[in-house]
């Protein structure tokens, strides 16, 4: 019941966050981050109605989605993904959000031709330029656009970041406002197999304020499922 109330007051808080700043809530997508967590949690959730989960490691994600069913959820990927690992994403998970280079982006499409699917992919920006993190540099991005458009099997279908954690959410605004505006430069490019119809942007303590500035899919985990263990 706990995670079922959870996800009705997530649900509740983006529909607000829209309506506050003339979004559509009907365009955002919760994802549920399952990573650590075992089955029966991502069971609870889905017997609560929810069909979107968010997966950090790969061998995990695997066993999970296994068990659970490859078509009884959309599975996104969003930890970061090294290029031997690309085979088991394009085979498990619908959407990866982590592709922040041409390397990594060319296996996803040879392992996708393999099995004659078109991989849909997010790129990752980093947006702060953080040491830490993963993703292309800001500078970065519109090249590897330009690069990666040209393989068949992939489709870029927007961006993803990751701003740094503030105790203050506003104080993460100027970051999704920035990946909105980088979206909105690679869109007047009109690169072939890419759309910039998503925004990966906002995780438990910031989403409403991610929502506010465009954020289609949000990645919500410990406000969910609780605190990691």
């Amino acid at each position: 019941m706990q995670i079922q109330s959870n996800l009705k007051k997530i649900h509740d808080d983006i529909h607000a966050a829209a309506q506050k700043s003339g979004q559509d809530a009907s365009r955002v997508t919760l994802i549920a981050v399952s990573k650590r967590k075992p089955p029966e949690m991502i069971q609870a959730a889905m017997d609560a109605g929810h069909r979107d989960f968010g997966e950090n490691y790969i061998q995990e994600a695997m066993e999970k989605i296994d068990l659970i069913g490859r078509k009884s959820a959309t599975w996104h990927f969003i930890g970061h993904l090294q290029s031997n690992k690309a085979k088991f994403a394009v085979s498990y998970f619908d959407l990866i959000h982590t592709v922040d280079k041409v390397k990594l982006a060319r296996e996803i499409n040879r392992q996708a031709q393999k099995i004659g699917k078109i991989q849909e992919v997010l790129l990752q920006v980093n947006i702060a330029r953080e040491t830490t993190k993963s993703g292309a540099k800001e500078n970065e991005i519109m090249d590897i656009a330009k690069q990666v458009c040209r393989f068949d099997n992939l489709h870029v279908s927007g961006l993803m970041c990751m701003p740094p954690f503030f105790d203050d959410p506003e104080d993460a605004r100027i970051y999704f406002k920035k990946l909105k505006q980088i979206s909105k430069n690679i869109e007047t490019l009109n690169l072939p197999n890419t759309t910039m119809t998503h925004l990966s942007m906002g995780m438990s303590h910031d989403f409403r304020v991610a929502v506010e500035e465009g954020a289609t899919l949000v990645r919500v985990g410990t406000a969910i499922f609780g605190a990691r263990q």
